[in-house]
């Protein structure tokens, strides 16, 4: 049986080149390292990807509509089940300079966004996915076009590992790291370079597999 995958997530995921408007292929941008990893390790899988530019987890952007990641979610996990898994990545936003959220804030967004996951109108007799959370890497200081966008976001973003982590274990969710493994663009400060999705899309095809096989996949 193929076993689905969302990952619900924003331009770290979408693959946004830094420092241009443009797009890596499917191939090189971390879902797609981590779906034909799986594939490679003889994991009968399909990745869908919902990342949008600028989705925050709960909040609005005054700007652009539809950036709020709680906006439709739940109806986002019904259209795709059965699901075996839903990979979050989100947060990177929240910190940009229209909010002044910390860690906190952004840990409570991602918190309400497993609520909606795991209170979906899923249909009857098909699995509540588990839900893997991932906190973005570290920022640093943001550069280019980006600077007044997201100025001051890597003061006030401090300790969002830690936060995620911390909820992580109140909700009983799967946690990790990127910044364990990846780090931030020098080029941007922000999104990720093409060696940082190879590598975290196969670090996060190791932490897949062992969760679908808790799951029974194959």
């Amino acid at each position: 049986m193929q076993q689905h995958i969302l990952v619900y997530a924003d331009s770290l995921s979408w693959g946004i080149v830094p420092a241009t408007r443009r797009r890596l292929d499917f191939d090189q941008r971390w879902p797609g390292v981590m779906e034909a990893a799986l594939l490679a390790g003889a994991r009968r899988v399909r990745v869908l990807e919902d990342c949008l530019n600028g989705r925050r987890t709960v909040w609005d952007d005054p700007f652009k509509a539809g950036r709020n990641g709680l906006a439709g979610l739940a109806q986002r996990i019904e259209s795709h089940s059965p699901l075996a898994l839903v990979v979050l990545l989100l947060g990177t936003n929240d910190f940009q300079s229209t909010h002044q959220n910390h860690a906190w804030h952004a840990a409570q967004g991602i918190a309400t966004l497993v609520g909606a996951i795991r209170g979906a109108p899923i249909e009857p007799g098909m699995p509540v996915p588990p839900v893997l959370v991932v906190a973005p890497p570290p920022m640093r200081t943001p550069r280019g076009a980006l600077a007044p966008k997201f100025a001051g976001a890597e003061q006030r973003s401090a300790g969002l590992a830690d936060a995620y982590r911390a909820v992580c274990a109140e909700l009983g969710c799967d946690f990790f790291d990127a910044g364990g493994v990846v780090a931030s663009s020098p080029i941007d400060g922000i999104h990720l370079d093409l060696e940082q999705h190879a590598v975290l899309g196969l670090a996060l095809a190791d932490v897949a597999a062992a969760l679908l096989a808790n799951r029974g996949g194959t």
